[in-house]
């Protein structure tokens, strides 16, 4: 299986290149975001035990979070491979990906960041921002300090990543279809 951590700041495409991967790679694309909304919609076990915790203001625990990754593993036994999306999202949750995948005798094969400038991805944002509706994406001020919880996050699971020789940079500017050029060229060699 092909097991990639896709990483990357607000903005800087990874949910296009998400689609585009699953497709040309028959993956299985797992957006923590995603498996939150459908675990609290269908209000599963693991759902109510997460809202319980948003409810409050609190952090999901990683044991719980862990949890709904496995279960959405579990549901995809024929996959070729799966595109993290969200997650980790610390050192500690790196470990806990790795004891997961390890317990299905697998591994993650490569952590991918997207790498975007700043003004860019400021740029893009608030492009985005004028069709999406979404208000976090119309504030630079909200936007720049999104950005910058990125980068202070994911330092960390960069150094994680590089000490395996997993960890891979991409050029992020571009057509769509440059970038996911770039993207393949690492695939390809996993």
């Amino acid at each position: 299986m092909t097991n990639i951590v896709l990483f990357g700041p607000p903005g800087a495409g990874k949910g296009t290149q998400a689609d585009i991967l699953k497709k040309k790679y028959e993956l299985v694309h797992i957006s923590t975001g995603d498996v939150f909304r459908y675990n609290i919609k269908n209000e599963t076990e693991l759902g109510k035990t997460a809202k319980s915790y948003i409810d409050k203001g609190q952090l999901v625990p990683d044991e719980v979070t862990i949890n709904m990754l496995n279960a959405e593993v579990d549901k995809h036994p024929e996959a070729k491979g799966i595109i993290f999306d969200g997650f980790p999202r610390t050192e500690a949750q790196a470990g806990a990906l790795d004891k997961l995948l390890e317990n299905k005798n697998d591994a993650v094969n490569a952590m991918i960041a997207l790498e975007v400038e700043d003004e860019v991805l400021v740029k893009r944002l608030l492009e985005r921002g004028k069709t999406s509706g979404r208000a976090d994406d119309a504030d630079e001020g909200v936007i720049r300090n999104r950005i910058k919880v990125y980068y202070d996050e994911t330092a960390i699971l960069k150094n994680y990543y590089k000490k395996q020789d997993k960890y891979f940079g991409v050029d992020g500017v571009g057509s769509i279809d440059e970038i996911t050029q770039r993207l393949s060229q690492v695939i390809d060699q996993l």
